[in-house]
This record gives C-alpha cells, sequence and structure tokens, in this order.
C-alpha cells in the first residue's frame, strides 16, 4: 500500500509522522523550503511554546525527548503593584503533590500589596507544570526521532502544486529541484497558515484577521521570580506584559499592544523592555536582548478538515492564540488525533466514520475554543475590565479577569481546559447496557493512574497510550496479591476471553482504582485516551459494541463484504454535492483564496 504523504515538515507535520511510524505506517514528507535552509537551522529564541503536560507527555511516548524546554516551578498573576493571584507547580515526578515553599521570597522590591486584594495561591496538591521551548529546539527533537525510523522519507524543496483522488489514493505534482509526481494512501496538510493544500482541496478559512497584536522579545536576563511565569496587568508602565523562563536564564517576554496598529519601533520596544524590568527590579538590571519580534493573532477555522483522503491538521486547519490559546499545542492534538485513526485505514480499512471523527472532534474542540476567546475578548481587553468580566462570565468572583486569563495561559478553565469529544461518531450510538458513570466524562481525557498489565509490568495508564484500544478493569486489592493469584481468578479469565474476542487489537490492563468508579468497573480507552465508555462488569456484547464504535463501526465488515464480491446498494442518481464527492474520494473543484494570516 502506498505510505501517506504529509505535507510541511513544521512541529505538527514532523509529529504526525512519527506518530504513524510508530504504528507501522510508511510516510513521505513533503516540505517546500530548500535542504539545510531556513526552514531547518533559524534558530528564534522570541519564537516558543507552551505545551500542555498530556501533550509533552504524547511527544515523550513517540520518542520525542523534549529535553531542550523547561517547566515553570510556578505562576504568577501582579496587578499594578501587587500580586494577585499565584500557582504551584509540581517538580517533576513528584506526582503533583508538591508546592512552592511557604517561605518562598523571591517577590521582589515592588511588591507592595495596598492597592492589590489579598493573595490567591492556588491551595492543595500541585499541578504539573506546562513545558516551554523554542520552537526551533521541539523541530530539531522531532526530526532526531524521525531520524530512527526506517519508513519515512524527507523530501525537501517539494512545493505541491496539483493533487488528484482517486478511489484508492491521492496524486500529488510537485516542482522544485524535486519536483515529481507523488503516489500516497492519504495526504495530510500540515502546511501553515497559507496552506497550498487548503487551497487546492477548496476548504474556506473564514475567520477574524488581526484580533490582537503583540511585541515580543527574548532577552537573558535576572529577574525576581527565578523559574516562575509572571502575567502583569496594568503594570505602572509599558501595557499588559507576560515573562515566561526558558532554559539557560532566558525569559520570553510578550506584550499586548494597542489596537491602532501604529508601528512598533526597534527604539520603542526597548522602552518597553526597559520598563518592565525598572518595574519588577526598581532599577533595570543588566540583560543580553537575543531576539524580538512584532506578530498578530488571528482567529481562523477551516469549513471542511477531510475531503475524501486528504486531510488538514495544525495552522492549515486553524488559527488561534488570543487569551493564552497555544495554537501549536492544539496542532499537536489533531496530530495526536488523526495518527491512530489513519493507521487503522492503512492497516485494515476503515469507515467514513472513523476518519470523518477527525474533523467532528478536532474542529469542535477548536470552534469551541474560538467561541471562548471570542466572548471573553471584549471584556477582558476593552472598557469595563474586571467588572464586566465579574458581571457576564463569573458572576460574584472580583478578580475574575486575572483567573480567567491564567486559565488560558495555563491550558485549564473556560478559555484552555482540554477538549470533551462529547459530539463523536466513536461511542455507541446509545449508552450501552450496564453503563455507569465515573470521574471521567466519555470523550474526555482518562486520568493517569498506575495500572499493572497482565504480564506483571507495572506502569502508568498514559504510557499506554498510543497503541491499541485499552481495557482496564478496577480491581481493588490486586496491587497486594501475586500476578499468578489473580489472574486467573475473579472476573479476569471472562474479561480477557472478551478482550480477545474484540474486533480490533486490544490490551488488557488493571487498576486498584480510578476516580469515581467502583470495583469491577472495565474501562473501554481509545488509543488516544479517550474513555469510550465505562461498564459494570464484564458484558461481553456490551464490550464488543464499543470497541466497534470506537474503530468507527463496519468497516471490516464492508471490506469483507466487498473482497468476497458481494454487491453493494447502488449509490442514488443525480450528480452529488460539494460533500458527497469528498466522502468519495474525488475532490471539489479547487477555488482560489485570499487570507490574511501571519
Amino acid at each position: 500500500m502506498d505510505p501517506v504523504i504529509v505535507v510541511g515538515a513544521g512541529p505538527v507535520g514532523l509529529a504526525l509522522t512519527l506518530a504513524l511510524a510508530r504504528y507501522e505506517v510508511p510516510v513521505t514528507v513533503l516540505d517546500e523550503a530548500p535542504a539545510g535552509g531556513p526552514g531547518q537551522d533559524e534558530r528564534r529564541p522570541a519564537r516558543t511554546a507552551v505545551l500542555r503536560p498530556e501533550t509533552v507527555a504524547m511527544l515523550r511516548r513517540l520518542g520525542c525527548a523534549t529535553t531542550e524546554g523547561t517547566g515553570w516551578t510556578g505562576w504568577r498573576t501582579l496587578r499594578r503593584r501587587g500580586e494577585v493571584l499565584r500557582v504551584p507547580f509540581a517538580p517533576p515526578g513528584d506526582g503533583g503533590k508538591a508546592g512552592l515553599a511557604d517561605d518562598d521570597t523571591h517577590d521582589g522590591p515592588h511588591d507592595d500589596t495596598h492597592d492589590a486584594p489579598e493573595d490567591d495561591t492556588a491551595a492543595g496538591p500541585a499541578e504539573p507544570s506546562p513545558l516551554h521551548l523554542p520552537q526551533h529546539a521541539l523541530t530539531r527533537e522531532l526530526l532526531a526521532a524521525i531520524g530512527e525510523e526506517a519508513d519515512v522519507r524527507i523530501v525537501r524543496d517539494s512545493r505541491v502544486t496539483v493533487l488528484g483522488q482517486d478511489s484508492s489514493g491521492v496524486t500529488v505534482h510537485t516542482r522544485g529541484d524535486n519536483g515529481t509526481v507523488w503516489r500516497g494512501s492519504y495526504l495530510v496538510g500540515c502546511d501553515g497558515a497559507r496552506s497550498v493544500v487548503r487551497k487546492l482541496l477548496g476548504a474556506r478559512f473564514p475567520g477574524r484577521t488581526a484580533v490582537e497584536r503583540h511585541a515580543v522579545a527574548a532577552l537573558r536576563a535576572e529577574l525576581p521570580w527565578p523559574g516562575e511565569a509572571v502575567l502583569h496587568r496594568s503594570p505602572p508602565r509599558g501595557g499588559e506584559v507576560t515573562a515566561r523562563p526558558l532554559p539557560g536564564g532566558t525569559w520570553r517576554l510578550d506584550w499586548v499592544l494597542p489596537p491602532d496598529g501604529a508601528l512598533v519601533t526597534p527604539e520603542a520596544l526597548l522602552a518597553r523592555v526597559t520598563d518592565s524590568l525598572t518595574a519588577w527590579c526598581g532599577d533595570a538590571p543588566a540583560y543580553t536582548l537575543l531576539d524580538t519580534g512584532v506578530y498578530a493573532v488571528h482567529h481562523r477555522l477551516a469549513r471542511r478538515w477531510r475531503s475524501g483522503r486528504a486531510f488538514l491538521a495544525g495552522d492549515a486547519a486553524h488559527l488561534l492564540g488570543a487569551l493564552g490559546t497555544q495554537g501549536l499545542d492544539e496542532g499537536l492534538k489533531d496530530a495526536e488525533n488523526l495518527a491512530w485513526k489513519l493507521a487503522l485505514a492503512w492497516h485494515h480499512g476503515a469507515s467514513d466514520a472513523l476518519l470523518d471523527s477527525y474533523q467532528a472532534e478536532r474542529r469542535g474542540a477548536i470552534a469551541a475554543r474560538l467561541r471562548a476567546a471570542d466572548r471573553a475578548l471584549p471584556v477582558v481587553r476593552g472598557e469595563g475590565g474586571w467588572r464586566t468580566v465579574r458581571r457576564s462570565l463569573v458572576p460574584g468572583a472580583a478578580r475574575a479577569h486575572d483567573a480567567l486569563l491564567t486559565d488560558g495561559h495555563l491550558g485549564r478553565g473556560l478559555l484552555g481546559a482540554p477538549a470533551v469529544y462529547t459530539r463523536t461518531p466513536l461511542t455507541p450510538a446509545a449508552p450501552p447496557a450496564g453503563s455507569v458513570l465515573v470521574g471521567t466524562a466519555v470523550g474526555a481525557l482518562v486520568t493517569d493512574v498506575p495500572v499493572t498489565a497482565p504480564d506483571g509490568s507495572e506502569v502508568r495508564l498514559h504510557d499506554r497510550l498510543g497503541g491499541d484500544l485499552l481495557v482496564v478493569l478496577v480491581a481493588p486489592g490486586t496491587g497486594v496479591w501475586e500476578r499468578r493469584h489473580w489472574l486467573g481468578a475473579g472476573l479476569m479469565p471472562r474479561l480477557a476471553a472478551a478482550v480477545s474476542a474484540l474486533p480490533m487489537r486490544a490490551e488488557l490492563l488493571v487498576t486498584e482504582g480510578y476516580p469515581g468508579a467502583d470495583a469491577h468497573t472495565v474501562l473501554v480507552v481509545r488509543p488516544d485516551g479517550r474513555l469510550v465508555a465505562a461498564l459494570a462488569g464484564v458484558r461481553p456484547a456490551e464490550l464488543y459494541a464499543c470497541a466497534d464504535a470506537a474503530r468507527g463501526g463496519a468497516a471490516h465488515a464492508a471490506r469483507q463484504a466487498a473482497e468476497e464480491g458481494e454487491e453493494r446498494e447502488a449509490a442514488p442518481d443525480g450528480e452529488p454535492d460539494e460533500d458527497e464527492r469528498a466522502a468519495a474520494g474525488r475532490p471539489g473543484p479547487a477555488t482560489s483564496e485570499a487570507t490574511a494570516n501571519r
């Protein structure tokens, strides 16, 4: 079977390539940047990404080290001269139980609180930190991991010019030093905001241009909060600014620019640096300026993410970034969602329901995030400030706008919480008999609890993602017994037999406990960690129905019927519309579109 073609060798395209390679799917990557050109080697310290812990875990499962990034020890939100919110982060590997020390004194000389309310330091166990790293470092680490894969080919200086489809694959024409004709089983456009693939597919890309403008600087300096990220609202001078640490004593500073679109001169940007450092340190400390820039945040969402055998991912499918939302993190989520589905299709065939679920789930998640940002942006940035936010979004919360922005930056709450795929075709049409409620909603990411495999190995549940379907039995007490005692006792023999009869490969795991789950609850978990269902006890028929729904329904039955020569029902008469052409693997007419993108 022909390889999957990935267009674009940025972080999203490379992460998708690596994920497919882990599923033993051959991949050809077409990238228009010349070999050894700035697309691979350019170092931009001010161009960074903040990745949520679950995204970092996904990259590390794929073999991407992410060692060139840094986690934060905490987050501080300041208003004027006082601290109003503080979030501690757990050190790596402590399970989120440690917080910042109570006697921490890195408050800086301007932490007087006469104009700020009492501190809102987060109580309870500390949460895991996001990871902050330069994008060029992430690209380099992904390329290093891909270098170990024999069935991946990266072709530089190859710009896609023609894209065609038929019932068995896609055909791509490229120009450049490596211009030729390529044949693939599927194609994914990860070629950025000005995506050629999107334009060739005729997918509209509506939205808003320049929702926000930011000035950014990367510098090396000693600030009063080593290892902590800071959001400073209404500072004495310079406008709202975010300071986020990077490895080696480097910081990235971002200022929200006025909406007048005025040119930001180098002198004006240096003045912002001086004003911010002076506000934090009393006197501006010595610093080394590494990189600067100005960028605009756009909000756009492609109408269609799938056209037959072609898909869009990352910036080719969506643009977002206001109020702390992270576009690259969402693009990597696209890659994780699509990889296991394309792998199942490549190895075993797939129903339209499975392939359509990518758009249903990921486009729905991005649309919800954009709606939340568009609702919050006018009240947070516009006149009325926090009083408007308190009245319209979070009644009764005196500093709702600070918490709102913090949540957006940290990937939680109204603006940043991981998506729940509530509208997905990959769950049974009706809750199976015996369904029970647990602490995780159907379609949400499962909690990372300790699990034991039938071979006796003890790991974390998230460590088993990225492979087969997972079936997890909640069995309190198994941890105190030797494997030979519980493997053949109780529910295990029946459950093992039911798992072996499922319509897709599955791994059976056991856990001592799961939030909100009673003993003998059986969890069905997709390869990307999303909960399909929770069942009370061993129910082979319901378990089979859940696994069949997770693979998109009767793909295998349809394939077997075709192989046996059974006649399919005739298609209805009449000319199909654009969506029907796409579903049949025949793209609609290519249209040209002009969009203002970053």
